[in-house]
């Protein structure tokens, strides 16, 4: 049976866990709470709270790791690299990471050969961890992810309670995907092994986030959100952060290496999707 162990089962690896239970797979997730371990078997995954130490890589067919680099580096490679670089029955292993890794590129456009040149610390810290999956004996294959969103993640809340606000900073774009296409690229690309392989994971149009947020205020039939300029905005130092780097992101290579059809290639059609699966709950 083929089984994947995904490591820190969180929101995007939970969409792929379900498209794999429905074509039969077992699954097993790892979670670091016990109430989150009983959501992950509701959903019919073999769910482990982990915080380090072994894991049943010896039942497993294809790994998945969702988990965020430390100060000390990938904490998944620091317990485990040893075993995982032994486990020469796996068949494919994945490595979600981020546009992050790119910087700032005023606004233009990268792919996955634009050298990564991260201010940040947390991007630094990607780009060592990128490094280390690659160089396992099965060569990971990379998913740098955009602005992930999706059902329970998106801004029809504070657009609803009134806590939204549109923060203008001129030139600002970010790109972004819906978890459900996240799902369909790995998917495809377990499919389609090419260990070692770097794929950017976007939809078709970066857009500035103000206009994410009036057009979700439009599909609901409210005014748009006060606009706040950038210099004004009380914002956590995580969120800022995300305003020191603006990049479009292109995604062709998912297009033309794995074949994969975005069923939200905007986020016109990804939030209009989400709201119809609102209204249908």
């Amino acid at each position: 049976m083929n089984t994947l162990l995904s490591i820190g089962h969180g929101y995007s690896a939970r969409a792929l866990g379900r498209h794999l239970l429905a074509q039969g797979w077992r699954v097993i997730g790892t979670t670091r709470s016990a109430a989150r371990a009983a959501e992950l078997a509701a959903e019919g995954v073999e769910a482990l709270v982990w915080t380090g130490g072994p894991l049943p890589l010896d039942q497993a067919t294809h790994l998945l790791s969702s988990v965020a680099p430390d100060a000390a580096g990938d904490p998944v490679l620091r317990d485990l690299g040893q075993a995982i670089a032994a486990a020469g029955h796996l068949r494919w292993v994945g490595y979600l990471s981020t546009v992050g890794v790119y910087g700032d590129h005023a606004g233009g456009w990268v792919d996955e050969e634009t050298p990564c040149h991260p201010a940040t610390a947390r991007g630094q810290a990607r780009v060592a961890a990128e490094r280390d999956w690659l160089a396992l004996p099965q060569r990971a294959h990379i998913f740098r992810l955009a602005g992930i969103y999706g059902p329970g993640r998106g801004p029809f809340e504070k657009v609803r309670n009134g806590t939204a606000r549109r923060i203008v900073k001129p030139g600002q774009v970010f790109s972004r995907i819906h978890v459900e296409d996240i799902a369909r690229v790995l998917a495809a690309s377990i499919g389609r092994p090419d260990p070692g392989r770097v794929y950017n994971v976007c939809d078709d149009e970066p857009a500035p986030p103000e206009d994410v947020l009036s057009h979700a205020a439009a599909l609901l039939g409210l005014p748009p959100p006060p606009e706040v300029p950038f210099d004004q905005a009380q914002m956590s130092p995580m969120a800022r952060s995300f305003y020191a780097e603006s990049k479009r992101v292109r995604n062709d290579r998912i297009k033309t290496d794995l074949g994969v059809t975005l069923a939200y290639p905007d986020y016109r059609a990804g939030l209009a999707a989400i709201l119809a699966a609102e209204a249908g709950a």
